[in-house]
């Protein structure tokens, strides 16, 4: 039951540890790392002193900011565990190593609000095909009877959550557990192994019962189970432990396994669990369509330290991996400059890297996460980068000190390297650097860590809305430039004929001179000084949608030129321009916005309050209980509409936006916009 077939002794074993915000996910490594002997004491979140969020940003916000990761023996068996984070902000990381995995432990609280963020999780999960227990956690703090609880959670998953044991409860506080595979009862003891009981007569029945409904739904799968229960025949043991371990495997059950990690209450029975029944490397080969490469390492995250230099965190899928040696998948082809063992901050120097390990790379400088190697050039396999998540949040950057800008520019770039989901765009047009992310606390700990790594310090503002203009009305003008000043002078004059275009024709130019007035010559330059003027118009912010022809004019056989011809263009539209109109666009984005459906109305009401106009909703297509609401919302409304919405939603909820179209601004708005550009060009 332990070894997959085909598979060299029981090769090394890659779990993620995933799950809602302050479910527990560090504090359960931790004590991973004190049963297992990796570490002589549990420490706390609370005090600081975890293997996990040791980062001078994870413990200043209490929270996981990044992957951590531990590799831990137990029984004989190699694991990597991977923390991952909880909060949505910081939940690239995940996606990131998920693939690579041989299975995942969902951790969760015994809380029916944790049920959004828990089906984003188990969703990912079931998407990818990845095998994955869920982990009651804090049970000795619920509320509820697990009987109710497990009920209350199942919307959340796609397949059925099987429950494993049953609490035994002595005056309100859970004292233990009964295994229902086993039919053991265990009682706890603080940060030691549970001893092994008799099943209290009290709880006899409520044992067969929970076991009977394990089995049943078992038997949903397995015909030869059904018939036993169907003849009330006892399964052997080794046949429920079977069907448990394939119908994980398979993805057709998710395993329900409880415990507190506090009090390192159920992490051996956890371990045991994942050691019998969780897949090996050779099933995640296949999974991700490489189990036919002599080579390959998936590439999970990238790391930079301060002594170590970049370091490559991979999943060795097939081959081994020394250092010295040349790999490819890259930008470039390059060689290991050492392989280490990862422990939360720590990097340890080991030897080669066989299939299963997760292991660091040192030094691949062309290498960023996502990527595939491999050790034969000729025989490259991919795996395929993971899906990066849409930038829901931006901030205007510049350097705090102008000669720290190459420092900044060099620090954001390995920012983005570890943090993928971290993007900067350079807008020309506004003449601002914007950094992108998951939201705001996604930012400020990029900002923090920019300081600490790279001493590189940033001024942030809001970012500036693209705003146009446009105008209303048609106007006739002349422009002429005329100057002397000895020697031959400057002469241009023409005649333009201005209006406005439908919204989104752009600008259009064109002329109908007749008898040479203006020579054919000059006529482009006159287009240019049109254009010149367009870039800045009467209200200070680029014209768009409008039409200009030229219709008359005059010229000198000396002093007329090029430059004289274009500044008279430009002087023409800038006493026209004036008397058109001129009216303020401002963008409008098409958003969808994704949230569970008790939130719509509230999510109605926030598209409402910021100046958006709905056009409808409807299911959201494989997400039960959730809906897709579609909007138009004026881009400078969606800075902080992110934050909105997940306060409404338990943190869930997200969008996605596109420009769509520009529309007039007027009224209060339009003087605010009209008196901010005032106030930047004061």
């Amino acid at each position: 039951m332990g070894q997959a077939q085909g598979q060299p002794a029981r090769s090394a074993r890659c779990i993620a540890l995933v799950g809602p915000y302050l479910s527990g996910k560090t504090t359960l490594l931790e004590a991973i790392l004190a049963r297992t002997g990796t570490i002589k004491r549990q420490g706390t979140v609370g005090a600081g002193n975890t293997v996990g969020d040791a980062s001078d940003e994870a413990r200043h916000h209490g929270m996981s900011v990044e992957l951590n990761a531990a590799t831990v023996e137990f029984l004989g068996d190699t694991f990597t565990f991977l923390d991952c984070p909880g909060s949505i902000e910081f939940q690239a990381d995940a996606a990131n190593v998920l693939a690579a995995c041989d299975a995942a432990v969902v951790v969760c609280e015994p809380d029916a609000k944790k049920v959004p963020a828990l089906q984003l999780i188990l969703k990912q999960l079931e998407d990818q095909g990845i095998p994955h227990f869920l982990f009651l956690n804090k049970i000795d703090k619920a509320e509820a009877r697990v009987r109710d609880i497990v009920p209350m959670l199942q919307p959340a998953s796609t397949v059925p959550l099987v429950l494993r044991q049953v609490p035994i409860w002595e005056s309100g506080i859970v004292t233990g557990f009964i295994d229902l595979a086993l039919e053991r009862a265990h009682v706890y003891r603080e940060h030691a192994p549970s001893e092994v009981i008799d099943i209290p007569d009290a709880l006899s029945s409520r044992e067969q019962e929970a076991r009977f409904s394990m089995l049943e739904q078992l038997a949903d799968y397995d015909d030869e189970l059904m018939e036993q229960l169907l003849e009330d025949v006892p399964p052997p043991r080794d046949k429920v432990f079977d069907d448990l371990a394939t119908d994980l495997r398979e993805g057709m059950i998710c395993p329900v396994l409880l415990g507190s990690a506090d009090n390192g209450n159920g992490i051996v029975r956890l371990l045991k669990a994942l050691r019998h029944e969780a897949p090996f490397v050779d099933a995640a080969a296949e999974r991700l369509g490489v189990a036919d490469a002599p080579s390959c390492a998936f590439v999970m995250k990238t790391i930079h330290t301060p002594h170590a230099g970049k370091l490559s965190l991979a999943r060795i899928l097939a081959g081994t991996f020394s250092d010295g040696d040349a790999v490819y998948g890259g930008e470039a082809d390059e060689r290991i400059a050492g392989t280490f063992d990862v422990l939360g901050q720590e990097a340890v120097k080991r030897g080669p890297a066989k299939p299963g390990d997760t292991v660091a790379f040192g030094r691949l400088e062309s290498v960023k996460t996502g990527d595939t190697l491999s050790a034969e050039k000729a025989a490259l396999a991919s795996v395929g980068p993971g899906a990066v998540s849409e930038p829901v949040f931006g901030l205007a950057l510049a350097a705090k000190d102008k000669k720290d800008e190459v420092k900044l520019t060099a620090g954001l770039a390995k920012i983005i390297e570890e943090d993928p989901s971290i993007s900067i765009a350079h807008d020309q047009d506004m003449g601002q650097m914007v950094l992108w992310g998951q939201g705001e606390m996604h930012l400020r700990v990029a900002l923090e860590r920019l300081i600490r790594k790279y001493g590189a310090a940033a001024e942030t503002y809001p970012r500036q809305i693209p705003y146009k203009e446009t105008i209303r009305k048609s106007v006739e003008v002349r422009g002429r430039h005329k100057k002397q000043s000895g020697g031959h002078g400057q002469f241009g004059d023409v005649v333009l004929a201005i209006k406005p275009q439908p919204r989104g024709e752009g600008f259009a130019f064109s002329e109908t001179i007749t008898g040479g007035v203006v020579p054919k010559n000059y006529i482009p330059s006159v287009e240019h000084g049109v254009q010149d003027y367009l870039h800045s118009g009467p209200l200070g912010f680029p014209v768009v949608d409008v039409a200009v022809c030229l219709t008359d004019g005059s010229y000198h056989s000396v002093d007329s030129s090029d430059m004289a011809f274009r500044q008279a263009g430009r002087l023409a539209m800038s006493e026209g321009l004036p008397q058109c109109q001129p009216v303020l666009l401002e963008p409008i984005m098409a958003v969808e916005i994704a949230v569970p459906s008790e939130a719509t109305p509230r999510v109605n009401s926030i598209v409402s309050s910021h100046r958006g106009q709905i056009l409808g909703f409807d299911a959201r297509s494989g997400w039960p209980g959730w809906d897709v609401v579609q909007a138009h919302i004026p881009e400078a409304e969606i800075q902080n509409l992110i934050v909105e919405l997940r306060s409404a939603t338990a943190g869930v909820g997200t969008f996605q936006a596109k420009p769509d179209h520009l529309a007039e601004l007027v009224g209060k708005a339009a003087d605010q916009v009209l008196s901010h550009r005032r106030d930047r060009a004061a």
